[in-house]
């Protein structure tokens, strides 16, 4: 019993400690850990990698750099996990040099650096423009241990990869056509890097030349093509070719996940489609997928814009069904479709049902309902609810006291407007 209840213990204190490093109160899951030692307990190296991302994020890396000595010292071990979270804080304070020394330090340590640490220097270093040092080191890392032929593919496609993270797409060209001519042999992620990459530089016939010769070359796409094919286009606006290429992707026998769904969810309620994004909404639901509250939201926030209360409130009340909870971007959307539709008393009515389903109203809903407010001419309303917000311990924002000030224009009352 006694065991079990220190395992509890332990359990309950990493866990503390983890979510300290996630908030960035730093300084409390140091104190923690300290006591955590001094009752002869060590943290895993989990943990402690955890405090080492979060010193690296806040750009403490001296107090990094004395961690990792001392779990060198007392435990536990750093493992190749830490030391990439610190040479990548090194990469983020614009100090390479330093991160290249780190992959020495972990050979002394018997770690043998991975393709993760590869990505981190060869996008520093083509950051710099410093390619061929980027391959330099490559060759070092990757020749101990692998084949030729996979030592020159996963050079290559990391090289690829930083030079496409560093916008350098000449360059990543450049890197494919050299792969050709030494008929080095690829792969699904070399061609998965090439179509994500012009994707993300808006480049989507590039990126559809490169799918094309995938297939030619008998190779199956997966999930994460897909993924980035679709992206792109919504990111072009091309939704109907998303459409297509989600219905060439069931074709294909490979299932969208929660991803493939959110993207053309998203693309096709940003550019007023919302029909027949509800539509790929209802299409998760039948095959048990449940969406994400992002995915409900961007649906009802879609109706709400439209004027569409029914359809708005219905799908909230279908998310609510599938044991999704609405949050407080779910009820803005809903009070923004009924100050649309000029229900204002029944916009401020949603606020009485966040509280009861533990949400605060935000400055969002404060100004959405201001903002109908004055427009409908109910100036003492609008100040009534600038006294809530006070009450709320909010700081009313330039969009409260535009929305007063345009109130009071509206009705003729400059004087009023100027002294605010």
């Amino acid at each position: 019993l006694k065991r079990g209840t220190l395992e509890a213990d332990y359990s309950v204190q990493v866990t503390i400690i983890r979510d300290l490093c996630l908030e960035g109160k730093l300084g409390a899951a140091f104190w923690l850990r300290k006591k955590m030692i001094q009752k002869g307990v060590v943290p895993d190296v989990l943990v402690h990698n955890c405090l080492v991302n979060a010193l690296c994020k806040s750009g403490d890396i001296d107090k990094a750099n004395w961690l990792i000595r001392e779990m060198l010292d007392i435990g536990p071990p750093p493992n190749c996990a830490t030391y990439n979270t610190f040479i990548k804080g090194y990469c983020l304070v614009n100090n390479v040099d330093k991160a290249l020394d780190l992959v020495s330090s972990m050979a002394n340590s018997g770690i043998r650096p991975n393709r993760v640490t590869c990505n981190i220097l060869v996008h520093a270093l083509c950051n710099r423009g410093l390619l061929g040092d980027a391959m330099k080191l490559l060759k070092e890392i990757l020749d101990d241990g692998n084949d030729s032929a996979t030592s020159s593919l996963i050079t290559s496609t990391i090289l690829i990869d930083g030079c496409f993270k560093s916008g350098d797409i000449v360059r990543a060209r450049g890197i494919w056509d050299e792969m050709h001519r030494k008929n080095t042999q690829v792969d699904v992620v070399v061609y998965n890097v090439l179509i994500r990459g012009f994707g993300l530089s808006v480049n989507m016939n590039f990126a559809y030349l490169y799918f094309c010769d995938m297939l030619k070359r008998g190779f199956q796409p997966d999930v994460f093509t897909y993924n980035t094919l679709i992206s792109g286009l919504c990111k072009e606006g091309k939704l109907n070719e998303a459409c297509y290429i989600h219905c060439v992707m069931l074709g294909d026998g490979v299932a969208p996940d929660q991803i493939s769904y959110k993207t053309i969810i998203q693309g096709l309620c940003v550019h007023g489609r919302v029909i027949k994004a509800n539509e790929f909404l209802l299409c998760m639901l039948e095959k048990s997928m449940v969406p994400e509250t992002i995915m409900w939201n961007l649906i009802i926030d879609g109706y709400g814009r439209y004027g569409d209360l029914n359809n708005a409130f219905s799908v909230r009340d279908r998310m609510s069904s599938f044991g999704v909870a609405p949050n407080v971007y779910t009820y803005n959307s809903l009070i923004f479709a009924q100050v649309k539709g000029g229900n204002i008393v029944d916009a401020y009515s949603i606020i009485k049902e966040m509280l009861l389903n533990g949400l605060s109203p935000d400055m969002i809903t404060y100004n959405l309902l201001i903002g109908a407010a004055c427009n409908m001419g109910h100036i003492r309303f609008a100040w009534q609810l600038f006294d809530e917000i006070l009450r709320w311990g909010y700081e009313p924002d330039i969009i409260t006291y535009t929305q007063l000030i345009k109130g009071y224009c509206m009705r003729g009352n400059i004087k009023a407007a100027v002294a605010l």
